[in-house]
């Protein structure tokens, strides 16, 4: 417990200072390299199952999605609409250059799953993680990520304790022994709570970031008009339970591997995949929700 805390303590500041502040090139290079670690670790897993995944190419076609959106980023040419064109070419050609790779496997057997499990992994890993370095780039994108952090931190955080202290009802016990629907409902008031004060008090808050230097006009909520809470209220309650069912999916695979922790990486958390899996989800439910309203 008390390596978790810390953990918590001296990484939590440091994700905020840089989604908050960092260019959006550097934050696409944090991204890429969060991607590439977590990407390790998933690929490690799928050996589990009988599978024998390409790290190398999976590799460097992330690197290469990573480097396109650092090179792009910090100019008006990521518009959302370019972005789009970049998402959907890249999760097309992903499959196209892993299975033509798999071909020169000499066990033709293991050529699909190879190409299947790093496809795979480049689409849940690196395209969601690709997306928030783009919706840092809209037009109050850093408020935006700020919001998702803590709206998805709240409810991790109130699931653990409630469902530790108070949790009867075990939600999924094949997949997630521990967790409960006590838990899960705690998760969700915490979201609730936390994306309610932040679209409340959004104009002093992102005064306040201003005034000290944490973000720029561009990245904040300045309008005069109290944000409608009905939409941001819908839009908390999805992104928590895609958090969730981030979590469910993630433990779904570790307990068909037979793990409890994707990695070592992180003292009491665990690995990489094990603290941003629920991001994973719910960062592409925010960053269509912010993709329509630029385009509208």
């Amino acid at each position: 417990m008390l390596k978790r805390i810390a953990t918590a303590v001296v990484l939590i500041p440091i994700v905020l200072v840089l989604i908050l502040r960092a260019p959006v090139p550097a934050l696409a290079a944090v991204a890429g390299l969060v991607a590439l670690l977590t990407i390790h670790e998933f690929l490690k897993l799928t050996e589990s199952y009988g599978a024998k995944p390409m790290p190398f190419p999976t590799y460097v076609l992330t690197a290469l999605f990573f480097v396109a959106l650092g090179i792009l980023g910090d100019s008006p040419l990521l518009s959302t609409g370019k972005f789009l064109i970049i998402l959907g070419f890249s999760a097309a050609i992903a499959p196209f250059i892993l299975l033509t790779r798999a071909m020169r496997g000499e066990d033709l057997r293991a050529g699909y799953p190879a190409a299947a499990a790093s496809v795979f992994a480049f689409t849940y890993i690196a395209l969601p993680m690709g997306m928030l370095v783009q919706l840092r780039q809209l037009s109050e994108g850093a408020f935006y990520v700020l919001y998702l952090l803590l709206v998805v931190w709240a409810g991790d955080i109130f699931a653990y304790f409630v469902g530790k202290s108070m949790g009867r009802h075990l939600m999924a016990p094949r997949i997630s022994p521990k967790k409960t629907w006590e838990g899960a409902a705690a998760s969700l008031v915490a979201s609730i709570g936390v994306g309610w004060l932040l679209f409340h008090y959004a104009l002093p808050l992102s005064s306040w970031l201003l005034r000290v230097g944490l973000i720029e006009r561009r990245d904040g909520i300045f309008g005069l008009e109290q944000p409608a809470m009905g939409p941001i209220i819908v839009l908390t309650i999805l992104l928590n339970v895609a958090a969730q069912l981030g979590d469910l999916v993630e433990s779904l695979i570790k307990r068909g591997a037979g793990v409890k922790d994707s990695g070592a990486i992180l003292p009491g958390h665990g690995g990489m995949l094990d603290r941003i899996d629920a991001l994973l989800f719910a960062a592409p439910v925010l960053w269509y929700y912010a993709a329509w309203r630029v385009m509208q």
